[in-house]
């Protein structure tokens, strides 16, 4: 079995691809000071250039996870750009829940696994 991983630090790898399927870890917008928003288009920007550089794109998306700093007064606005971002028919398992984040400023971030594409 051949593991892949790419973008790999001491501590983590931003993609790693086993059978067929891509991990991504968790992603943060580039700009932390921007609105809820903002911020989750940010997000998924970088998720879908890791999706592409792994082989993988949105519509074989598998799961995600939504972190959120503030889930009573975000979760609203940050699936409006989800719904925005996904394709119908094309909607993975989700959890969304509220945590602490590493950085007080953030307010969303993003983990997905997708399938690679055939």
């Amino acid at each position: 079995m051949t593991i892949t991983r790419m973008h790999t630090s001491a501590r983590a790898s931003k993609i790693v691809i086993n059978n067929g399927v891509v991990y991504l870890s968790g992603q943060v917008a580039e700009d932390p000071e921007a609105d809820i928003q903002e911020q989750t288009r940010s997000t998924l920007a970088r998720v879908d250039a890791l999706l592409t550089e792994a082989g993988s794109d949105r519509e074989h998306l598998l799961s995600a996870t939504i972190f959120l700093r503030d889930i009573d007064n975000h979760f609203a606005l940050m699936n409006e750009v989800w719904n925005e971002w996904l394709a119908d028919g094309h909607a993975p398992a989700r959890a969304c829940v509220e945590a602490h984040m590493a950085r007080s400023a953030l307010l969303v971030e993003i983990c997905v696994q997708a399938a690679v594409k055939d």
